[in-house]
């Protein structure tokens, strides 16, 4: 987890050229490997979305310069994060470290699918 201030340059899928996503000061962000086998598709999105509803804070997912709310299923769907992408998480608020904290758990056990 990092602060806006910590922004620097990072990879991102090979397949497009992302621009650096734009943090807020005083937010917090974390960069996520989608590594579950479906990647981000209907029901590891509902989860995500979910899991983002529990926070007090102002999350977005960003991925190739494409910013959604991380409350939207729909939004979040149209950002055709499949394995092997990259999302930016952003949170502000008072528990964003926490909703990120949640947020980077539920991805990185493959959103409770096992694979």
């Amino acid at each position: 987890m990092k602060t806006s201030s910590q922004v620097d340059e990072r990879q991102d899928d090979e397949d497009c050229d992302c621009p650096e996503p734009v943090i807020p000061a005083g937010a917090l962000y974390c960069e996520l490997p989608i590594v579950n086998k479906k990647g981000l598709h209907a029901r590891a999105t509902a989860k995500f979305v979910q899991c983002a509803s529990n926070f007090d804070a102002d999350i977005t997912v960003t991925r190739c310069g494409e910013t959604v709310g991380a409350t939207s299923i729909m939004g979040i769907l149209t950002l055709g994060a499949g394995i092997g992408s990259t999302i930016t998480v952003v949170a502000k608020g008072r528990e964003a470290k926490e909703a990120l904290q949640a947020l980077e758990a539920l991805v990185a056990d493959k959103f409770g699918e096992g694979e």
